[in-house]
């Protein structure tokens, strides 16, 4: 074949956790590199993924793999089979329909050169697949319950036990109690019945320094209020476990997967889908103690509806997980890290301090004075208008050296396919002066073939856009700022105003100082972006104007020093 056919072409090879194993790529890349030899392709890039499911498209080989596609760096996308791309007929759809917009052919060693009958087909397939893979997994795991062995997953106070067999195997799924693990069990239980607090048990756990649930893996590997208390719902936390007084209860709840995001969401089943056995050898718990601690955690719930039905300032219950005040869930203790959190009603406290007995820091501040230390810092450090005039600067100058990165590209494509025109136009000049030679008609062949995909690069690479920021930008930002400072102390726009004043703080750590104003220091860390963002036609609002670095949304730059958040002492 003639050399100036030769396509560029890119694989993708991919294997999920559950039945493959890491060798799988290199299988999958030997097949896909036999195949560009065989069709004479030239292999220029290689993408993986291992170990990642299908089912998602935040993959970091497939998101390169397209940003690779859109920079024109390959004609041909290669892969084992379809649903190595993908198993979502969204994303595979998707996939194909940006790879036609660029001229770029996918080809797959199973199916051959992929059309809109494959992706509807393959998509379809793909998407069966997954759901009769979660019904039968769902299916075995509902089997063991009913054979009262683990679901997955072992409860604080049992371990595995795995018994030989006789073919060599182990057991799976059995469970027997550990001893030191239940009597903690039963400690809990009892000092809960007794009156202490969740709070006042996971302190007194932590100071003996007793190991959580959680130590050695994920989390901090300390007790806490959530630990003992958990969610009575959903049945976590130690008292809430029914497994405790021999009860095995399984699916309470099911995971749905946010189509954004990738992650898993739980969703409380109807308790008519919970399955329940009986476990009596796994119990560690009696019934008149486990029914004193429901009682007395019911009478608990009782008062704090009771307590949110009298304020109405309070937010509903289905809303709780919205923030209530200003600065909830940005301020940090600068002792150990952990939230400063509401400890009564009017001060902020440590929560590792409060809750954990971890951290020695015990000093509080009012609510009142870290707003408006952050308030007043916000308008006279991080909002000052140099600052906000050299951080556009900056933004300017990125954006212009962005700018010409760009029509640098666009121009070695517009001289190529300038050159490949010429060299078209020169032939038929020939051919209609009666110089034909059969050579002729196969460089007449490889020049269109060029034009056609020079043509596509082109046409998939962004317009430049001219850099340009309102001359009045920072004014009409002060403008902003006073507006948004006069809405925080209106009633009727506290909320929305609230919500744009804490899309500009990234945090505010409280350091306690006895020489400091309330006897803390404040470290104020915000966005400069966000800021900007306020100000409605300064930076713009098409999808390439807060572009810098490769990466979109809003820019995090500090002036003169790069894409940083900064941070002011108050």
């Amino acid at each position: 074949m003639n050399k100036t056919l030769s396509l560029r072409a890119a694989i993708y090879a991919r294997y999920s956790s559950d039945m493959q194993s890491a060798a799988s790529i290199t299988d999958q890349v030997r097949i896909c590199r036999r195949l560009a030899e065989d069709r004479s392709w030239t292999v220029v890039e290689v993408f993986t993924d291992e170990a990642l499911s299908g089912a998602s498209h935040l993959r970091p080989g497939y998101q390169q793999m397209q940003q690779a596609a859109m920079a024109g760096r390959f004609d041909v996308l290669v892969a084992e089979a379809l649903d190595r791309l993908s198993r979502d007929q969204e994303h595979i759809a998707g996939l194909h329909k940006r790879m036609r917009y660029l001229g770029v052919e996918i080809v797959t060693k199973s199916e051959g050169s992929i059309s809109e009958m494959h992706i509807g087909l393959g998509g379809t397939m793909s998407a069966l697949f997954l759901r009769n893979l979660a019904e039968k997994t769902h299916r075995g795991l509902e089997g063991r319950v009913k054979a009262g062995k683990s679901a997955g997953g072992i409860s604080y106070g049992y371990r595995l036990d795995r018994q030989p067999l006789p073919d060599g195997t182990y057991t799976t799924g059995d469970r027997v109690i550990e001893p030191d693990q239940a009597a903690i069990v039963r400690r809990i239980f009892e000092d809960y019945d007794q009156g202490l607090s969740a709070r006042t048990i996971a302190m007194a756990l932590n100071k003996e320094g007793i190991p959580s649930p959680r130590a050695g893996g994920k989390g901090s590997g300390s007790w806490s209020f959530s630990t003992i208390s958990g969610n009575w719902k959903r049945g976590t936390g130690i008292l809430n476990n029914d497994l405790y007084i021999g009860k095995l209860v399984w699916n309470r709840q099911r995971f749905i997967k946010d189509p954004d995001t990738g992650k898993r969401q739980a969703r409380l089943n109807p308790e008519t889908d919970w399955i329940t056995e009986d476990v009596p050898h796994l119990r560690i718990i009696d019934d008149d103690l486990w029914d004193r601690v429901k009682r007395r955690q019911g009478a608990i719930r009782a008062d704090i509806l009771t307590e949110r039905a009298e304020d109405p300032g309070a937010p509903k219950i289905e809303r709780a997980h919205r923030p209530r005040y200003l600065l909830s869930g940005l301020l940090t203790c600068g002792c150990c890290g952990a939230g400063y959190i509401m400890i009564s009603s009017t001060r902020y406290g440590c929560a590792s301090a409060r809750n954990k007995g971890t951290c020695s820091n015990r000093k509080t501040i009012t609510r009142e004075a870290v707003e408006t230390r952050v308030l007043n810092g916000l308008q006279t450090r991080l909002m000052h208008p140099e600052l906000i005039r050299e951080y556009m600067t900056t933004w300017q100058q990125e954006m212009q050296k962005e700018r010409q990165e760009s029509l640098a590209a666009r121009g070695d494509q517009e001289r190529r396919l300038a050159k490949v025109l010429r060299d078209i136009e020169n032939i038929v000049t020939a051919i209609t002066e009666g110089m034909f030679h059969p050579s002729m008609k196969a460089k007449m062949d490889a020049l269109e073939e060029e034009r056609l995909g020079l043509e596509a690069r082109l046409a998939a690479l962004p317009d430049p856009e001219p850099v340009a920021i309102h001359p009045g930008l920072a004014e009409s930002y002060a403008r902003k700022v006073a507006d948004l400072a006069a809405a925080l102390n209106a009633p009727e726009a506290r909320a929305q105003a609230a919500d744009l004043l804490r899309g500009l703080i990234e945090s505010v750590t409280l350091r306690p100082d006895p020489d400091a104003p309330n006897g803390h220091v404040v470290e104020l860390r915000g966005e400069l972006g966000a800021i900007l963002s306020l100000c409605d036609g300064g930076v713009g609002t098409n999808a390439n104007a807060h572009r810098v670095g490769g990466r979109f949304g809003q820019v995090t730059m500090v002036a003169g020093t790069g894409f940083e958040p900064v941070t002011f002492r108050l």
